[in-house]
């Protein structure tokens, strides 16, 4: 009766500091990681998952030290092969909340292959992509998502490689679930991993995280409180793009091309694009908005998501090829398998 009392009791509520670890955290002060380490903690004991069937999995570089400082499982892998691993432990055991944080020269450079594969298998787990835009944990090397002409290290005459567009890679690859964040909006932040969570697949979140010693101010524009409203758009399901220090400016499609028109002068919300997240060629638009804010007639740069849709999971479709194989064919026989259907026979 005792052991039946106790298999019932409730689990304590548990809080953010349920999941910080007694390990010091080793950030340099002000890189964006603190941030998004908190806002993780903070989200944890929300989405219903023992502490026990989380596992954060990294792969190299400044974000990949993230293992250390959640009190859940987890795994500091190897370079670029995060993506991997976690695809191989969610086939195993696909009870787990697995949770991949990588940054964009560990996720887009050496694991780039193994990112892709991940998303177009959609396996149920969440994909952290922490964006600086530059190789901090090697002092300050161009990455994949650098800017065109970015003196570094690595390019002092200014790097003539085009960078990746993480969300546009993700929709070509044919991910489940997009979207974006910052480390600086803490509240938005919070939001996307609660809904990264929730989707039933690959989901992908691209989070815009300054460097403050080699790539200070990449995201000012849409971080700083002084420029963010003219050049950051919130996307919220069903309602109009709209953005502006006094919600002045939206953005509507002059045929398939986004063009941003001021409210009050011929425009009434009822002209704007209105979003929708399960409207995959919307999407396909959504994520080239990303002209330099610097430029002439920029757009604003979109923050949420860009595109949700139900698509079955690798882990659950392996489930049942096996179940049905074994009604079909009984239990499997590993000499029968590794000889095949192709027997010779030697006179």
């Amino acid at each position: 009766m005792i052991m039946d009392t106790l298999a019932v009791a409730p689990r304590p509520a548990l809080t953010a500091k349920d999941f910080a670890t007694d390990q010091e955290v080793r950030w340099c002060p002000g890189c964006g990681d603190y941030s998004i380490l908190a806002q993780m903690q903070k989200v944890m004991p929300g989405i219903g998952v023992p502490k026990e069937n989380i596992v954060i999995i990294s792969g190299i570089g400044c974000s990949s030290r993230f293992p250390y400082y959640m009190n859940t499982y987890g795994m500091h892998s190897i370079h670029g092969r995060a993506t991997a691993i976690a695809s191989g432990l969610k086939a195993t055991r696909p009870e787990l909340s697995i949770w991949i944080v990588a940054g964009d020269g560990d996720a887009l450079s050496i694991g780039g292959n193994h990112t892709i594969h991940l998303m177009r298998r959609n396996f149920d787990v969440n994909m952290l992509l922490f964006n600086n835009q530059i190789y901090g944990l090697t002092k300050g090397q161009y990455s994949p998502t650098s800017e065109t002409q970015k003196i570094t290290k690595s390019s002092p005459w200014g790097s003539i490689d085009h960078p990746f567009n993480p969300l546009a890679l993700a929709m070509g690859a044919d991910a489940s679930f997009v979207a974006r964040s910052m480390d600086r909006d803490p509240k938005h932040l919070q939001e996307m991993l609660t809904r990264s969570h929730r989707h039933k697949g690959a989901s992908f979140l691209e989070i815009y995280q300054n460097c403050n010693i080699f790539n200070d101010g990449a995201f000012e524009a849409f971080t700083e409180k002084s420029s963010k409203p003219e050049n950051a758009v919130f996307l919220e399901q069903g309602k109009p793009l709209v953005f502006g220090t006094t919600r002045n400016k939206g953005v509507r499609l002059d045929g398939l091309k986004p063009v941003v028109v001021e409210l009050g002068e011929g425009f009434s919300g009822d002209d704007l694009w209105i979003h929708d997240e399960n409207d995959f060629y919307k999407a396909q638009t959504l994520v080239r908005m990303f002209d330099d804010p610097r430029g002439e007639d920029p757009l604003p740069r979109p923050f949420g998501v860009f595109y949700e849709t139900d698509r079955d999971c690798y882990e659950d479709l392996m489930k049942m090829q096996i179940e049905e194989a074994i009604a079909e064919k009984g239990e499997g026989n590993l000499d029968r398998l590794l000889r095949g259907k192709e027997v010779w026979e030697i006179a």
